[in-house]
């Protein structure tokens, strides 16, 4: 007995102390959340609970960052559409061709995350200026698509390389060539590995300041992190539009890893081959 009374304790206290660092880390979202239902003012005089909510915060953040919402939620899914299109057949030519110099090449993708972000954003605009892409949407996406291809190649790549060549070797007897193999066999088996790169990609285009702070000098485009960081020198003395904004920001982020949160694990191709 005194035995399973310890074990209960110690469960009881890992619960405890796994809620106080949850409430701990959560607290922000809480608080951000909370001002953002606030009739407005200063953020350091407000009631701990919203009992006096007020939707104006969120009126006047969609009606003056509504069009940069929009604007991030093209530039990240255009991102997304064009890192895969190029970084989906470059993992399976990597993975299951006999390339030369793949080895250097993949080692050539790892230095080139490591390049500060403001050595290529300034690159850049150099190249952006001479080419009129400039305060443009295609633009925004090529610049996050050097992020988010080389993040996509090493994912799926580490995937494809697991794939049984059985399976492979069955579709070409089948008549399929590379180009039907790869549509028909691969992507379909890379499901897991496709929406992890798919997701972070998307996370990258639509957190990124860098690019945006740099490539864009009007607001005619201009995404919603760059439209919070201006909001913040106009709307400071009203905290709740910057916070409503916040949230706003944060929903589709949010709902992206809430339902794509049991295909972020890699899959596994067990039962592939019968």
């Amino acid at each position: 007995m005194t035995t399973i009374a310890r074990r209960t304790q110690a469960g009881w206290g890992s619960t405890v102390v796994g809620i106080v660092i949850l409430a701990v880390l959560l607290f922000p979202i809480y608080w951000m959340v909370n001002v953002s239902l606030q009739p407005g003012g200063s953020a350091v005089g407000t009631p701990w609970l919203p009992l006096d909510l007020s939707f104006d915060g969120y009126a006047t953040a969609l009606g003056q960052q509504g069009r940069n919402l929009v604007t991030s939620l093209v530039v990240a899914l255009g991102s997304v559409v064009f890192s895969l299109l190029i970084a989906m057949p470059a993992a399976y030519a990597l993975a299951q061709f006999k390339v030369r110099f793949a080895g250097a090449f993949l080692f050539g993708i790892l230095i080139s995350q490591m390049i500060p972000g403001i050595v290529i954003a300034n690159a850049l605009y150099t190249a952006y200026n001479d080419l009129g892409l400039l305060n443009s949407v295609p633009g925004l996406i090529l610049a996050d698509s050097t992020a988010g291809i080389p993040f996509a190649i090493l994912i799926v790549r580490a995937f494809m390389t697991n794939i049984p060549p059985a399976v492979l070797e069955a579709g070409r007897v089948d008549g399929a060539g590379h180009v039907r193999t790869f549509v028909s066999i691969v992507l379909p088996m890379s499901r897991n590995a496709l929406i992890t790169a798919a997701l972070f990609t998307f996370l990258f285009s639509w957190a990124d300041f860098l690019f945006a702070l740099t490539l864009t000098t009007t607001e005619d485009v201009r995404p919603v992190t760059l439209g919070l960081y201006t909001y913040i020198g106009t709307y400071v003395n009203d905290w709740s539009s910057v916070m409503a904004t916040a949230v706003l920001a944060s929903i589709p982020a949010i709902v992206l890893l809430v339902v794509a949160q049991r295909y972020v694990a890699a899959g596994t191709t067990a039962g592939a081959v019968k």
